[in-house]
């Protein structure tokens, strides 16, 4: 039977690199002010070594974890994935690892979610909110004393961090640009009644009509279920019904890419040239590669969504390190991409 390789020690690394313990500590969890030489002395030796420092223990002697949880109403959505992307990012950077669940929007879920998180000792939470659990969550975080930052599409409670997207700025742009290109009889397709960033979006378009003196009508502002075959058959049934409408608002790139087959089916085609009762122009909110595939390639008004994920693992970074108590609020300005669609 083969000898066990002996497991590598702090003190084996601290004999190696000629350090006190403490000193080795202190360099693997990146606090106390260390020289630069002695942290270089430190790590060759761990590499040298091949030690694997014992997190778990750590966190247990230090109270402290290196896991931040992060709580998403839906993995799948490319809203969420980009904001894994842009917070995993910045506190991998810092030695922090997500600890990634699901919601489904589902209120206990998510409540559930958190104590589970706690319960394991995290250092901080992100996390999208749900209407009737947003309260409970943010106070079981300030009573495990732990930050808590609220990534959503729209605004919400004004007791936690929320970072995200400018909705009604937003559609200001989009409804601006369509109106500069000369249209008048302008849309909305597709969202919930229920969606708070679809209230939001709603603000910014009609404002924007009114200040142009623009009609608002209710007949041209449909909801719509998030499939391209029922946007498409959305769309063709609105430009028959009201075939003055020579633009589209979309909710998002599925409503608009079943959109541009709703305004072929009526007859119509899809672009930037503004024929009379020939072409319709098509905009949506939100980015994703298809859009730049799609026939034609989609005008789309999109917020920094990664943008968004890295700004909260900044501020859960900063919360950790020195809590003031003072919520913050940031609002992440839009940019227009122009395609064919419009």
């Amino acid at each position: 039977m083969a000898n066990k390789t002996p497991k590598i020690k702090i003190t084996d690394v601290a004999a190696y690199a000629d350090v006190s313990v403490s000193t080795v500590s202190l360099v693997l969890s990146n606090k106390g002010r260390i020289s630069s030489a002695t942290i270089d002395k430190v790590n060759q030796a761990v590499t040298a070594l091949g030690y694997v420092r014992n997190t778990a223990a750590a966190n247990l002697r230090t109270s402290h974890s290196n896991l931040i949880g992060l709580i998403l109403t839906d993995i799948t959505d490319p809203f969420y994935t980009e904001i894994t992307a842009g917070i995993s990012e910045q506190l991998e950077q810092q030695g922090y690892l997500l600890f990634l669940a699901q919601s489904n929007r589902t209120p206990h879920k998510l409540i559930q979610c958190v104590q589970s998180m706690i319960q394991q000792g995290v250092a901080g939470i992100a996390f999208s909110p749900v209407r009737e659990a947003t309260a409970t969550v943010i106070a079981m975080a300030q009573q495990a004393g732990i930050p808590a930052v609220c990534l959503a599409r729209a605004t919400v409670n004004n007791e936690v961090d929320y970072i995200g997207p400018d909705n009604h700025q937003a559609a200001v742009v989009a409804s601006k640009y369509l109106i500069e290109q000369g249209h008048r009889h302008i849309a909305y397709v597709g969202g919930s009644g229920e969606s708070l960033t679809r209230a939001e979006r709603l603000g910014g378009f009609g404002s924007t009509l009114m200040q142009y003196g623009l009609p608002f009508k209710n007949e041209w502002i449909v909801e719509g279920d998030n499939n391209q075959i029922h946007a498409a058959a959305t769309v063709q049934q609105l430009l028959t019904q009201h075939p003055k409408i020579t633009a589209i608002l979309c909710h998002n790139p599925t409503i608009a890419l079943g959109a541009i087959y709703g305004v072929k089916r009526s007859g119509k085609g899809v672009g930037k040239d503004n024929y009379i009762d020939q072409q319709v122009a098509i905009i949506s909110f939100d980015d994703i590669a298809e859009a730049t595939l799609s026939q034609p390639s989609l005008t789309v008004v999109s917020s920094p969504i990664r943008e968004i994920g890295q700004q909260a693992g900044q501020r859960l970074l900063a919360r950790m390190k020195s809590d003031d108590g003072v919520t913050q609020r940031l609002i992440l300005a839009p940019q227009l991409i122009c395609r064919d669609s419009a």
